[in-house]
């Protein structure tokens, strides 16, 4: 699909959608609770809905209803289905959040996804099989593990990426016995952990940091949560980007005392709007594309900690380079950082590309806000906020969306 935007401020009241990583966290938790969890508040983006269907093939019982999730796991159920096939789409977070609970089950579990899925980061995963004798087997659409783990204590990398650190609390917690993760430093996205943690605690998990770099695992059951999900500090920052360029948007469903790292979008876009600065994003990389596209309108900036960038759905900084290069700007792009020089930028008549990510989507969308122009490849929004061309019509977007 193609968007064709006209220079444009938007102005009202919007409500930011709910978090996709929490709602990840909140339906995993939920089936691990083996009694009834009700969860509201809950958006259908393609990567939840990834993660209901995968936890319905290992075995849980979920019922939608409007934006409301029920979900029953019986102990007895999940975690004991024969030969499950998960299909995770274009979902890291799914993927990598399952594979250790897969590797509780003693049997064959394929994940499928797209292309690009199989290629980002997994040899945490890899390195663990190996060492314990497990299954691992991968393809270029599919992966097949195989094996039973058991609590104790296990060292895991910590700078590729927190989701591999979640997965395998989740499993630890499942297994129910004391146990210990070791996060070898450096450790990227510590935020992320942090959520994981609250979220299971909310589950009665006696789950806590005993240091910097030690995650404890105690003996406990697992009980029943019925809650709302929490507002997306990550998409809201998109809406908000609008207001650094002049917009008047008032953003509601955004908790003040969230753990969620991308919290720190606000004090960043203050200081690309009052200077040239040096921001490390190593703990929020999913703010990647929006900084840098502020940056360009502004006054330029170089962010640091950029390297996970490239495991993304798409490689951001590369992506971002490309589509600046077409507004007659562009970037420098190091092994760790990513400098934004201050440019003047202006639609030239080549379309713009998504690139197949939504926060590119999204951030050349705040960019053509300014210059005008065409974007293609939009529907990637829908991977974690399908209404946002939605709400930024409503807005008062000069927007207009065609099928290609």
């Amino acid at each position: 699909m193609r968007a064709v935007l006209e220079p444009c401020r938007l102005q009202g009241k919007i409500d930011a959608p709910p978090s996709k990583s929490m709602a990840h966290r909140y339906l995993i938790g939920a089936a691990l609770a083996g009694e009834d969890c009700v969860l509201s508040g809950v958006d259908f983006s393609e990567d939840i809905t990834a993660s209901i269907d995968c936890l319905r093939a290992l075995g849980a019982a979920i019922d939608v209803r409007g934006d409301v999730v029920q979900v029953y796991a019986d102990r007895e159920r999940f975690l004991h289905t024969d030969d499950p096939v998960l299909y995770c789409r274009e979902s890291g977070s799914t993927l990598r959040f399952l594979i250790p609970l897969a590797l509780c089950m003693g049997k064959p579990v394929t994940f499928r996804g797209s292309t690009r899925l199989m290629e980002r980061p997994l040899a945490v995963y890899e390195s663990l099989c190996r060492e314990r004798g497990f299954r691992f087997a991968k393809d270029t659409d599919s992966l097949t593990v195989c094996g039973r783990m058991s609590g104790g204590r296990y060292s895991v990398r910590g700078d590729s990426s927190s989701q591999f650190l979640t997965g395998m609390i989740f499993a630890l917690v499942w297994l129910g016995e004391d146990s210990e993760l070791v996060i070898v430093p450096p450790f990227a996205s510590r935020s992320y952990v942090r959520l994981t943690i609250a979220a299971l605690h909310d589950f009665g998990a006696a789950v806590s940091f005993t240091d910097e770099y030690t995650v404890r695992i105690g003996k406990f059951r697992l009980h029943a949560y019925s809650g709302k999900i929490e507002g997306d500090y990550s998409n809201a920052a998109f809406l908000d980007g609008f207001n650094c360029l002049g917009s008047h948007v008032e953003i509601g469903n955004l908790r003040a005392d969230s753990l969620q790292g991308d919290r720190v979008y606000r004090t960043y876009f203050r200081a690309l709007s009052s200077g040239t600065p040096t921001l490390d994003i190593s703990d929020c990389p999913d703010l990647g594309p929006i900084l840098i596209a502020l940056a360009a309108l502004q006054n330029g900036a170089t962010f640091t900690g950029t390297d996970r960038l490239r495991i993304k759905e798409s490689d951001r900084g590369a992506a971002m380079h490309e589509e600046l290069v077409k507004l007659g700007g562009g970037l420098t792009i190091g092994a760790d950082y990513i400098t934004v020089p201050k440019q003047t930028l202006r639609y030239r008549g080549e379309p713009l590309s998504g690139h197949n990510d939504h926060r590119i989507v999204m951030a050349c969308t705040v960019l053509l806000s300014r210059t005008g122009g065409e974007l293609d490849g939009i529907e990637a929004v829908r991977k974690s906020y399908p209404r946002f061309f939605e709400d930024i019509q409503k807005l008062g977007a000069e927007v207009t969306l065609y099928d290609r």
